[in-house]
């Protein structure tokens, strides 16, 4: 019998109507006689509800009366619910005349300070991408192509600048992770121009000091390798001081050999 009677609340529930056989067919056996239950809900007024409703506040609003006061505010029990912390220990240790101090944690936020810059780069027989700070002009770019050529590097092409400005929106709105969006940026270029000029890149031959430029910190080189392309990085001078200085040139003459030898 319970078992018919939740069958038919499920049944309402589910908005299907359940039919019962109240008369007798011609010539159909007899229905056993049983008792069916009314799960149909008296219907209340909506008086009744109000009254209802009215009584439950009035016994809410004494409860809360009625309460301890340690009850309604009490910090300590909270955190002790939240960190799972004995609340006894606390309030049982003696009062000390020393001063309470808060421990100061350093702030990890990353600095808001806007990153600007401008690169030029050329690709090396869609291998090696040389790096530069600014744009070079004619004469650097010329003794750039002779310390290749002395290298050992043998271009299939004569060098093509490429040049590249962070921001690319002047007066644009200040980004909250100034660093992280440039190496964002400077990936994406790279990762574009690689894609469309289907460049294998193996190396980043960098030409900068570290204070010459933020593109040091952008790139950001550890351990002989940028972690903002990936790559590993040969490292030199910049080229406006070797235009100046043979000494410069000789010292640096070492350096490239061992690099051709890598070419």
């Amino acid at each position: 019998m319970n078992t018919e009677v939740v069958r038919r609340q499920y049944l309402d529930a589910m908005g299907i109507t359940a039919w019962a056989s109240r008369y007798r067919l011609p010539n159909a056996l007899e229905t056993p006689a049983c008792e069916w239950e009314d799960a149909t809900p008296t219907p209340v007024s909506p008086s009744q509800r109000l009254h209802t409703l009215l009584d439950d506040a009035q016994q809410a609003e004494q409860a809360r009366k009625n309460a301890p006061p340690a009850a309604q505010s009490s910090p300590a029990s909270v955190r002790a619910l939240l960190d799972d912390a004995p609340v006894k220990t606390a309030l049982a240790a003696p009062p000390s005349s020393a001063p309470l101090t808060t421990p100061v944690t350093e702030s990890t936020e990353p600095s808001r300070e806007p990153v600007t810059f401008t690169l030029s780069c050329f690709c090396l027989s869609e291998r090696w991408l040389s790096l530069h700070v600014g744009q070079l002009s004619a004469q650097e770019q010329t003794l750039l192509a002779n310390l290749y050529r002395a290298a050992g590097v043998l271009l299939s092409h004569p060098l093509q600048q490429m040049r590249f400005t962070w921001p690319p929106m002047a007066g644009g709105p200040a980004p909250e992770a100034p660093l992280e969006e440039a190496r964002d940026g400077i990936h994406a270029f790279i990762s574009g121009a690689a894609g469309r000029n289907e460049w294998t890149l193996e190396r980043v031959l960098w030409w900068g000091d570290a204070e010459a430029s933020p593109l040091s910190e952008v790139l950001d080189i550890a351990e002989g390798r940028s972690r903002t392309l990936e790559l590993p990085v040969w490292q030199g001078p910049s080229l406006a001081p070797l235009l100046e200085s043979a000494d410069a040139k000789r010292a640096l003459l070492p350096s490239l050999l061992a690099l051709g030898q890598q070419w």
